[in-house]
């Protein structure tokens, strides 16, 4: 909840021990300002005799009950007077020697009288100035409350003083989170939803006008204010901003009254604070005048002595240039020999030079065509070793993948036939006839029979793509086809442990297959080749032992492969084993 207390020197003017003072940045422009406007009066003059008192700023009438009640408190009627206690504001403007009375007539002045003025004012004239301010003020406001008793009520809202306006605020905000929905009006229903912290801050416009315009607003705040903050519109109080603020929500004859005080002392708080601006600011002009002055003694006796030392270094500066010219002269006949003798020399050195670059460019060139030729000898050594190695590692790779094999299906034999430890009589010594190997492999019909195959060591599964997937899934489009056949081949490679290659016609391809997994290899073939032709190739590349599966329902390539060992399966077999992945 936002304090409802009144901060020291910031909302109320004139209240406590210490004047109030604007923010810095304020202090600074009218610092700037005075000095400025005095420098263009031109020299400062006598200072004028003082001016009648201009009316206070914030002007409204008091009726003979506002008097009679300000004849009851004589500290009342001092504040409403604009005047201070004599241990207040009163008497740190005697220590000062600066009286309230010559802030308005400062206010009122041009700036080097205002300077004027405060520079031979002493604290006597200021107190007489200040009576003679403060009385007619005074009168005028009692005549004015007899004249006019009824514009005591005539307050404007939009022209009070910003103490007010802001103590008036903060007390509407606390009072608004503590009433009943239905009490809250409804231009402040968004401001009640806000914050305590925020709501005097951000609603202090909503807050002021349902203010002005709702007296069941105003009476609510009051009651609300009565019962947790009484000390906030105490009207017995001596802060004049809290009796302005209980005035004005209790609609009280005597708010015109205390708004008055309150803008009364708002105005000579800004008159003091812009007086002492300006008295600092002629101060500190004056020191810097006085820096000046003797900053300039000093350099015109630093110039005369400088001209002094000049002259004596110039008479010095002149010997020695009619030295130098004597030596110039002597320079200039010894460098014209010099150069002479230094052409004759270049022109040697350029023709030595000029015969030194034609042998160089004639090594340079047979050089050159040396380092090509041994260049090119290099090259062809390293083609040479180049192919000798991809060679012998082909050789290494097809003996790996035979002796692998074989292992392999030694091992498998032996544990699935029983074999034992060799005792016994051998094969040889048992079979009474000879019978032909026909070399050719066999054709698998069932998905079982390709499992078995599948299950050999070292077994490499060719598959001709498009007629496998033509035969599956031919309603896909390409793409589709071969992304869909690779990752049930790469499916079935991770479970087999098998090589699968895949061969689809390379022509108007545009996409591959974007994940293609471990174990498996997929290819296109060249413009103008068949894919049949490269799985030809592929089991013509594997070394004769190797066990070779080729997927395919093509007649002629299924004959072909079998003549070379593979055994060919149809698509239709290898579809229904991809189905049971």
């Amino acid at each position: 909840m936002p304090s409802l207390s009144s901060p020291a020197g910031s909302d109320e003017p004139g209240a406590g021990t210490g004047s109030p003072r604007r923010g810095d940045a304020a202090a600074d422009d009218d610092a700037a300002e005075l000095p400025a406007r005095a420098e263009s009066a031109g020299p400062v003059s006598p200072p004028a005799p003082p001016e009648p008192p201009a009316p206070p700023v914030f002007r409204q009438p008091v009726d003979a009950a506002a008097d009679g009640l300000a004849s009851t408190r004589p500290s009342d009627e001092v504040r409403a007077a604009g005047e201070e206690p004599a241990g207040g504001e009163a008497a740190g403007e005697r220590v000062t020697g600066e009286p309230a009375a010559a802030e308005q007539t400062a206010h009122e002045q041009p700036a080097h009288e205002q300077l004027a003025d405060e520079k031979t004012a002493g604290p006597a004239g200021a107190e007489h100035t200040a009576a003679e301010h403060t009385a007619p003020e005074r009168a005028g406001d009692g005549q004015t409350a007899h004249d006019h008793p009824a514009a005591e009520q005539e307050i404007d809202w939009e022209q009070l003083p910003e103490p007010i306006r802001a103590r008036l605020a903060e007390v509407a905000a606390a009072a608004l989170g503590g009433l009943t929905p239905a009490e809250v009006p409804r231009p402040l229903r968004p401001v009640a939803k806000f914050t305590p912290g925020k709501r005097a801050r951000f609603g202090r416009g909503p807050l002021l006008a349902e203010l002005r315009t709702s007296t069941a607003f105003r009476s609510a705040v009051l009651v609300w204010a009565g019962q947790h903050h009484p000390a906030s519109i105490d009207l017995e109080s001596d802060d004049p901003v809290t009796r302005a603020v209980a005035a004005l929500l209790a609609g009280d004859e005597r708010s015109a009254r205390w708004v008055r005080v309150v803008a009364r002392r708002a105005e000579d708080a800004q008159l003091r604070s812009e007086r002492d601006v300006a008295v600092t600011r002629a101060e500190r002009m004056a020191a810097e005048l006085d820096r000046l002055r003797a900053e300039n003694g000093a350099a015109r006796a630093a110039v005369e002595l400088a001209r002094t030392e000049s002259e004596a270094e110039l008479d010095r500066l002149r010997r020695r240039l009619r030295e130098q010219g004597v030596r110039l002269r002597q320079a200039k006949d010894a460098a014209a020999a010099a150069l002479l003798e230094a052409e004759q020399a270049r022109a040697a050195a350029e023709e030595a030079v000029r015969e030194l670059t034609e042998q160089r460019d004639r090594e340079r060139d047979r050089a050159e065509a040396e380092r090509a030729r041994a260049r090119r000898a290099l090259a062809d050594v390293e083609i040479a070793r180049q192919s000798a190695r991809e060679a012998r590692q082909a050789d290494e790779v097809r003996l790996a993948l035979l002796v692998d094999t074989l292992g392999g299906a030694v091992t498998g034999l032996r544990r699935e036939l029983g074999i034992g430890g060799g005792s016994g009589p051998r094969p040889a010594d048992l079979v009474s006839g000879a019978s032909v190997s026909q070399g050719m492999g066999a054709r698998v019909t069932d998905s079982a029979a390709l499992d078995r195959l599948l299950a050999l060591p070292a077994v490499h599964l060719v598959v001709d793509g498009y007629n496998v997937t033509k035969t599956g899934y031919p309603e896909l489009t390409l793409a589709a086809q071969r992304e869909r056949l690779a990752q049930q081949l790469g499916a079935l490679a991770a479970r087999t442990g098998a090589e699968v290659t895949v061969v689809f016609d390379g022509a108007d391809v545009v996409s591959v297959p974007t994940v293609v997994s471990r174990g498996t290899r997929v290819l296109f073939s060249d413009p103008g080749v068949l894919a049949d032709d490269v799985i030809r190739a592929l089991v013509a590349a594997e070394p004769e032992g190797r066990p070779v599966v080729v997927a395919t329902s093509d007649r002629a390539v299924a004959d072909s492969v079998r003549r070379r060992g593979a055994h060919p399966v149809a698509s239709a077999v290898l579809l229904a084993r991809l189905g049971r992945i």
